[in-house]
């Protein structure tokens, strides 16, 4: 597997998923009251390693075999990617600003960049 495709098959093992969800959640409480820095490094910092580390160590192969893995490779393009990385710019501006509804919005993008391909129109 090149890597390019550890990539994108790392997006998808479970470690990542849990990872960049809880970073994106705890990481929206030091937004939320102002404090930068500290935010910053739990939104990217553990996310960062758990990819380098999943990149270099992790065997995906049965993620890129697997029914998500079909999908992720068919619809998890760099405008899918653009989605989700919207989302969560919109929530941490809404964390900010103390707007829930921000907040969600953000997620609800993110979850489109996810599920957008269950949506798309198959070409022949």
């Amino acid at each position: 597997m090149n890597n390019r495709d550890k990539y994108l098959y790392h997006q998808i093992h479970p470690l990542k998923l849990f990872t960049d969800i809880a970073a994106g959640i705890v990481g929206l409480i030091p937004l939320w009251h102002h404090q930068v820095t500290l935010a910053l490094l739990i939104l990217f910092v553990p996310p960062i390693i758990v990819s380098l580390l999943l990149v270099r160590f992790a065997d995906l192969e049965p993620y890129r075999t697997s029914k998500f893995g079909r999908y992720v490779a068919s619809n998890m393009t760099p405008a899918a990617q653009g989605i989700r990385v919207l989302g969560m710019l919109v929530m941490t501006v809404g964390a900010w600003l103390h707007a829930l509804w921000a907040i969600a919005v953000g997620f609800a993008i993110v979850a489109f960049g996810w599920l957008r391909g269950l949506w798309a129109v198959r070409r022949i």
